[in-house]
């Protein structure tokens, strides 16, 4: 276990994939579940009040009489689609997370809500002019390289109608991060695991072309050492901007947030409402 152990101590390669499937994790799956579910912390989702504010915005910039379909990309467990739902939009929404799905289905049978979900890597989408609005909330579009990025921009332009409507966040480099290392040790098990560990945690930044930062948990308990890496990226206007509009968008507009707050060269997130 020493020389694994080892191996886990230094920078890692760009890109270095986790030893496990974090998003579909059991023991990781219901924490990332309750994080979701806390109204009160900007966690997995976003603190619930600002998600009030924020389709409140959507919905009088894309009002659902005019922009009806709309598709959800990284929907966990329905917290925002519900919401656009409740506003008058058609819904779709698709996660990777088997968890989120099963809660967010569960839930708009509760609530006698027609959304459609998929447990689904939204990678693989396949739609041709079906939505008139897509959103991809909470800097999702970040956590991708930009190869990947580049591949969901183009196939969510296919997915949009004409005058269709792209809504996404991105934090900007204010939010990167200092590299670093700490430890912690979990008696009673925590977030990573279940059991009792120790918890390695590290971030790196890369000077590739992206300016790629990793963070990174190594779990360690008596029998196994699992890693997660956590990639992230950062975004200018400018460079957000060249990103999509290269899949053909023709017009755009810039926000400070995602609920429509005035965009500042300050501020720590951007959202692109991007025209098809």
């Amino acid at each position: 276990m020493m020389n694994e152990l080892s191996g886990y101590l230094k920078k890692p390669q760009l890109y270095a994939p986790s030893t496990g499937d974090f998003w579909n994790d059991i023991h990781i799956s219901k924490g990332m579940l309750a994080a979701h579910l806390n109204p009160l912390e900007d966690a997995a989702t976003r603190r619930h009040e600002f998600l009030d504010k924020s389709v409140e915005w959507i919905s009088k910039i894309t009002p659902p009489t005019q922009y009806k379909f709309l598709l959800d990309l990284g929907c966990g467990p329905g917290l925002y689609a519900q919401r656009f739902y409740n506003a008058g939009y058609s819904v779709t929404g698709v996660d990777f997370s088997k968890r989120s799905i099963e809660y967010a289905k569960e839930q708009s049978l509760l609530h006698d809500a027609a959304i459609e979900y998929f447990y689904q890597d939204y990678l693989t989408i396949d739609y041709t002019e079906q939505f008139d609005v897509i959103t991809l909330i909470y800097c999702d579009y970040a956590v991708m390289p930009v190869s990947d990025r580049l591949h969901l921009v183009k196939k969510i332009y296919r997915a949009l109608k004409k005058n269709g409507k792209f809504i996404v966040d991105v934090f900007t480099p204010i939010m990167r991060q200092k590299e670093s290392r700490s430890w912690e040790c979990c008696e009673a098990g925590g977030f990573w695991c279940e059991k009792p560990h120790i918890c390695l945690e590290s971030v790196y930044q890369y000077d590739d072309e992206d300016a790629t930062e990793l963070r990174q948990c190594v779990v360690l308990t008596d029998e196994t050492i699992s890693c997660y890496n956590v990639w992230d990226h950062f975004f200018t206007k400018e460079k957000l901007l060249s990103e999509i509009q290269g899949a053909g968008f023709f017009m755009f507009e810039i926000y400070g947030d995602v609920a429509g707050k005035e965009y500042s060269d300050t501020g720590e997130t951007i959202c692109g409402v991007f025209t098809k």
